[in-house]
This record gives C-alpha cells, structure tokens and sequence, in this order.
C-alpha cells in the first residue's frame, strides 16, 4: 500500500507572538518546518508528501523542499488546507501532520501506518496529565477531572477514500482536527498510544526549549566460530587470505554476528540465532551484512540509529592487523557511519585455548544506539 503525508504548514501561528509564521522560526538549527519535513522524508515508510502553505510563505517553503515535497496553497481554515491537499494525494492511506510538531518519533509514524490499514482511521493520543477545569470567567467552573481524558496528537491517519469522503461531508462546519471530520460521517474513529514527546509548539516559551535530548541506549554481543579447512575467511563482509575459514550455516563472519547482537540486545530484541536460525534454509550460506542491513531496519522501526560500535577479534592466526582499515571501512558503510565510529581491535589470546591452538575465533562486540 502507498502511503502520502500531508504537511499542514499554511497557518500563521499568532498565539507563538513572533513577527513571522512560527514555522520559520529556527528549533535546532532548521526551521520548524524543515525539523518535523526531515523527520518524514528519512522515514522509509512515506511515499508521498504534500506541504500545504499560505500564499504569503509559499514561495519561501517552495523554494526549501525542491524534489522533496510537493507544495500546494492553503486555505482561509485548517480544513480548507486540508481540502486542498487532498486532491494532490495519491496514497491508499493519508497522514495528516502539523508542520508544528518536529518531534514525532519514526514508531509513530509506523503505528499511525499500520492502525490506518487495519482501521480505516488512526489518532495518537496521550493521557492528559493534570487535572482539567472549564473557566467560567475570572472563575473556575465544572472539574472535568483527568481519568479517562486523553490529549490528541498528529499525525492522524486514514483511508484516503474514507477521509476524502468525510471532508466531502463536512460542508462549511468548523472542526478541531482531521480526526473530528472522520468521526462526524464514520461514528468512530480509532485511537493508537501516542508519544509524550511529540508535542505541538505553539507559545513563544515553546520554542525556548526545544532541543530534544536523545535516548542512548547501549548492547553487547559475542560470537565464535570453528576454524575448517575449505571454507573462505569473512570477517566484517572482507574476505581474509588463509588456508582455513569459519564453519557455519551463514557465511559465519563471526565479526559481524557479535556486532548485529550486540545492536538487537541494546533494545532487548533477542538475538541472531532468534532472528535468522541456522535452521532455516533462506539463510543457508547468507551474507551476514544483508543480515546487518535487516538488524538495522529493526532498531529504525524502533526509532533508533547506531551511534558507534566497538569490537575485539580473538585470533592466533591468521594476523589481521593489516586488514583492520579495510574491516572498519567496510563496517562503517554497512552501518552509515564515519570510520572514527567505528573500532576495530585484534588480539591473540597468547597460545591458550582453543583459541590459541588456531581452531576457532572469538569476538566480543558493543554497540551505541540513538533514539531519532
């Protein structure tokens, strides 16, 4: 299924006080627009995004997203915005996002994708966390309280055919959200856990504090292998010249199974053996960096990336250290990181142990992940 986002960014943010659309104020270095874009565009999971603009910023906004994003005029209201993205999305599922919240994570873009394709709607909310009270006045009326009492979040998602049909109904009726649209033809719409996170900037005070701290999060892994005669070398996807290779039902680079499990185990997803058996026939002579490329799709759909890894290779012989430029170059493709990120170290284990009496090889791994 196709999926297509649309990103409302044609409002004006009044209440945020600046003399500009709070889209354009810098959060970390990148216009607000820009910060909650990159998110969407790095997502695998996007196929389409559609950016909706008032004619005052449209140029401008035009001008920052060539061959991203496809920018269409906003309306007089969200929902005339809305509207007016619709026409322009050729997705079976929609995403509708504020252009306001840069600090949606990756798993609920995922979960907003998937609840859609089940429901037919999708909103992300998040328990409210203080106690609620209408106004009446200077003075405090009803206590609505706080159980049951939900805070909703973007992006909302859809069934493109069933929210194009809802806003085909909505008339010229003023709505709180995309999800209210749904509601008001569907009868219901579906809720998904959102994340405390993602929130919406909207007062000047907002965007004093937007630096968003990321989660580290760190793993080990440890790998061995049997040294047989008629099998090649592969350590961290480079063939190494010796009369002897590793046994195993993969290619068996013993290096990069203790990097890949030291990546699962820093988010408790178990660990190769689960996840490629050597029972499994698909992976009967595998390449262990198409595994590494699968491990690292799995801690993206977490929302995380690999900051750095380390490793230590126990091997009598054959010398590696010739090699180790090339291994760590090699990895740090794989993994979409710097060459200084990545450490490779070998040793000998002195002549002791099964190690040491050339039959076999060890490795010792850790990992570093990033929340994104």
């Amino acid at each position: 299924m196709k999926v297509s986002l649309i990103l409302a960014c044609a409002g004006r943010g009044t209440r945020a006080g600046f003399n500009k659309n709070k889209l354009l104020i810098d959060v970390d270095g990148l216009p607000c627009f820009e910060k909650t874009l990159s998110v969407f565009s790095q997502s695998k999971f996007i196929d389409q995004i559609i950016i909706t603009a008032s004619k005052t910023d449209f140029d401008l906004i035009s001008d920052s997203v060539k061959n991203i994003a496809l920018v269409v005029e906003g309306g007089n209201t969200r929902t005339q915005s809305v509207k007016n993205a619709l026409e322009k999305v050729t997705g079976d599922i929609v995403l509708i996002h504020d252009g306001a919240r840069p600090f949606v994570t990756q798993k609920v873009i995922k979960d907003c994708i998937e609840t859609a394709k089940t429901f037919g709607s999708a909103i992300p909310v998040v328990p409210v966390r203080n106690t609620i009270i209408r106004k009446t006045l200077n003075d405090a009326g009803d206590y609505v309280g706080k159980s049951e009492l939900y805070s909703v979040q973007t992006p909302q998602g859809f069934n493109t055919k069933q929210i194009i049909n809802a806003y085909a109904h909505a008339g010229e009726c003023t709505f709180n959200d995309d999800g209210e649209v749904y509601k008001a033809l569907y009868g219901k719409v579906h809720l998904f856990e959102g994340n405390a996170k993602n929130v919406k900037l909207t007062f000047p005070e907002d965007f004093n504090c937007t630096t968003e701290k990321p989660e580290y999060r760190f793993g080990t892994g440890f790998d061995c292998h049997k040294l047989v005669e008629n099998r090649k070398l592969i350590l961290g996807g480079v063939e190494i010249p010796h009369d002897k290779g590793l046994l195993g039902h993969s290619d068996a680079d013993v290096l990069t199974h203790a990097i890949m499990d030291a990546i699962l185990s820093a988010l408790s997803l178990r660990d190769i053996g689960y996840h490629f058996s050597d029972k499994d026939p698909q992976y009967k002579d595998a390449c262990s960096m198409d595994l590494l490329t699968k491990v690292i799709d799995m801690i993206k759909d977490k929302g995380y990336k690999i900051s750095s890894v380390s490793a230590t290779v126990m091997a009598e012989k054959p010398k590696l250290l010739k090699h180790v430029p090339n291994i760590t170059q090699n990895l740090a493709n794989a993994l979409n990181l710097s060459v200084d990120k990545v450490g490779i170290g070998t040793t000998t284990l002195e002549g002791l142990g099964f190690v040491g009496r050339e039959e076999g090889i060890c490795v010792h791994a850790t990992a570093t992940l990033k929340s994104i």
